[in-house]
């Protein structure tokens, strides 16, 4: 399947709910002038869009502009057209920043414990390799056997370098050991794995700021990229994590899983709302390949297109 394709069965059950709820709505005809002489949706209409948006968990901010869209430009064509096109200038809005040159390039992979990330990370080395570029995978979870294991069988699937270091090792001397690791093999990206970590736990938060610092003292400007690993299926409770994350560990991009498992998608819209991070990539399955780059416009098709 094409990637437009993959996004659309991971997303089909949110897509399936807003569908269904917008056939429910009041008639969405104009039923005033607005103050700049445009029309204006009935109030029921309105109230109706924003308990739908709500449900789908695009969140607060995300809501209240695609309502007022609705409200003002109601005499602009069809409902759904007008939420579909506000919609992508909420997520346009927070573009990634260009990739940097330096090599290796380093992007560190963080978040909660549970929430895909140490597949992740397997996932975005396959991508790697599929751009023509050679990953080592760090394993820089020093605490969990089972992480640095299931890691290995990544690499290997990949066919990547990968690097551990004994149990309880410092997690800051691994990503060094890393990164040093690539500069001599001429690699170009290091993919750090870290420990899932509660972001409740300054101890633990700590621990990331140093990985950091010696990122930096490895190559200039590292660590290049900070990726954090939501769940979607926990929607607005994600939120928190990624505001205490985004202070702590400085995040630059999303990374969304199992969006394939629930129908409250639009967790990417209140994300880049409410945060004005970018969401990079999202998993929208369990194959190696279901790790997509992330793309406002194929995500916006994906809702109001498939089936419509």
């Amino acid at each position: 399947m094409s990637l437009l394709e993959r996004l659309r069965t991971g997303l089909r059950r949110t897509a399936d709910q807003l569908r269904g709820r917008f056939d429910g709505l009041p008639d969405a005809r104009p039923a005033a002038r607005g103050a700049r002489g445009g029309a204006v949706a009935a109030i029921d209409t309105l109230d109706a869009l924003e308990e739908i948006l709500l449900e789908a968990d695009l969140g607060v901010a995300a809501t209240t502009r695609l309502v007022e869209a609705a409200r003002d430009r109601a005499g602009d064509g069809d409902l759904r057209s007008v939420v579909r096109a506000e919609l992508l200038r909420v997520l346009d809005a927070a573009n990634p920043a260009p990739a940097p040159a330096a090599r290796p390039r380093v992007v560190l992979v963080v978040g909660v414990n549970g929430t895909g990330k140490t597949t992740t990370v397997g996932r975005l080395a396959r991508l790697v390799m599929d751009a023509g570029e050679r990953p080592v995978i760090c394993a820089a979870d020093t605490f969990r056997a089972a992480a640095v294991e299931q890691l290995e069988v990544w690499a290997r699937r990949v066919d990547a370098d990968f690097v551990r270091a004994r149990p309880g090792s410092d997690p800051a001397a691994v990503v060094f050991d890393a990164i040093s690791s690539g500069k001599a093999r001429g690699r170009d990206v290091v993919l750090v794995d870290t420990a899932g970590r509660l972001h409740t736990r300054s101890n633990l938060m700590g621990e990331l700021d140093k990985i950091r610092r010696v990122a930096g003292k490895a190559v200039e400007g590292a660590p290049h990229e900070t990726l954090l690993v939501l769940d979607a299926t926990v929607g607005q409770n994600g939120l928190s994590q990624a505001r205490a994350f985004l202070e702590s560990a400085g995040v630059t991009g999303i990374v969304l899983t199992k969006l394939d498992g629930t129908a409250k998608g639009g967790i990417a819209a209140a994300i880049t709302a409410e945060l004005g991070v970018p969401i990079r990539y999202v998993g929208v399955g369990e194959q190696i390949e279901d790790l997509l780059p992330f793309s406002p416009v194929e995500y916006v098709d994906a809702l109001f297109e498939s089936g419509w």
